[in-house]
């Protein structure tokens, strides 16, 4: 299983979580082998959101293979483009979940819920993903 979390420079397990995944600098992509032991670290650069929107980062994690990512929160359309290119999207907070290490330990426990559609940011000011 291939986990995005997106994270503030320079990446990496012990990274800070970026509160809006579109805008991260950079995606850490953790394997887990079929233990649910850490295989790779990884990161992979975002692209500017500008062209394209929030599904550049859409593009970005399906191109890198990635099978789940972990948000602090999405807006709808790019919940369901994650969704349309079967990337799971699950929800962790950012102030208790502070690191990406943090992240792959909940991941691994299953203590992290799968986000819904209803759960989605509807673009407001307070929502921040």
């Amino acid at each position: 299983m291939r986990i995005a979390i997106p994270t503030n420079n320079p990446g990496g397990l012990e990274a800070a979580r970026s509160g809006h995944f579109g805008q991260c600098d950079v995606f850490t992509v953790v394997e887990l082998d079929e233990n649910k032991a850490i295989a790779t670290v990884e990161n992979v650069d975002n692209v500017s959101h500008d062209s394209g929107g929030c599904m550049v980062p859409v593009n970005v994690l399906a191109s890198a293979k990635v099978d789940v990512i972990v948000v602090s929160g999405i807006g709808g359309r790019p919940l369901q483009g994650f969704n349309k290119v079967g990337i799971d999207v699950y929800y962790a907070d950012s102030e208790t979940v502070a690191t990406a290490a943090a992240v792959i330990d909940k991941m691994v426990a299953g203590e992290l819920p799968i986000m819904r559609v209803d759960q989605a940011c509807g673009g407001g000011a307070d929502c921040h993903h």
